[in-house]
């Protein structure tokens, strides 16, 4: 077990089941950074947005928003992250479905919370790997603490610029969607000219090639590699 790796990560649990949730929370919390829990999938995709988790476990069956229409929501900012779910049914069009949008892993409640720190410690060298990324002009975006650096330097960024570099760089080599951008960063109507005025004033403060344009579709940013 890989004790110091796993106390760099953020977990998110989000279970509708009070007491399960607290439960699963004691037992596995001592591993990790951190560990959140969140009652439903609409404020699991709240703090999802806001805590930047690294691996997310999920009931499916909740009020409001269940597990998969959360995580349908959270892939589209980030595709890659992983998605544990737990579920107290057996019902296979629920878990093809979970398996079809992306899940990484389920459990049959009830489960063993062991075999929980044995799956994240098994895919816990891979999420490092995704902590910190090189970008263009010796800028480097650190995943964990959402913040940017030039050679060791921090680079002051307001708490939107900070996720709309997250945005891009769990989409690196994609274009992301104008639509998608305003939906992340803000909570109201945005208009064109108002996202192109933030990426402006973005760029003065970094450079004007690490985030890239596609004209007429959104923007794009290259890591060197990561």
């Amino acid at each position: 077990m890989n004790y110091a790796l796993l106390k760099t990560l953020k977990i998110l649990i989000v279970e509708d089941e009070k007491r399960l949730a607290q439960l699963l929370k004691e037992a596995i919390g001592d591993y990790f950074f951190s560990v959140v829990i969140a009652k439903d999938g609409n404020e699991g995709f709240r703090k999802f947005k806001s805590i930047k988790p690294d691996i997310v476990i999920t009931d499916i069956m909740m009020p409001l928003c269940d597990g998969l229409e959360m995580t349908t929501k959270i892939k589209e900012i980030d595709e890659y992250i992983p998605i544990i779910v737990l579920s107290a049914h057996s019902d296979r069009e629920k878990l093809l479905k979970a398996i079809d949008i992306g899940i990484n892993k389920y459990f049959i409640k009830p489960f063993d919370p062991d075999e929980v720190i044995e799956h994240i410690n098994k895919i816990a060298p891979n999420l490092n790997k995704r902590k910190q990324v090189k970008l263009k002009e010796d800028f480097v975006f650190d995943n964990n603490s959402m913040s940017l650096y030039k050679f060791g330097n921090i680079i002051t960024l307001t708490k939107r610029e900070k996720e709309f570099f997250y945005l891009l760089i769990k989409h690196k080599d994609e274009v992301v969607d104008v639509q998608l951008i305003k939906d992340t960063l803000w909570d109201e109507e945005v208009n064109d000219e108002r996202l192109r005025t933030f990426i402006k004033r973005l760029r003065i403060k970094t450079s004007k090639d690490v985030i890239e344009n596609v004209s007429g579709q959104g923007y794009l940013i290259s890591p060197l590699y990561s």
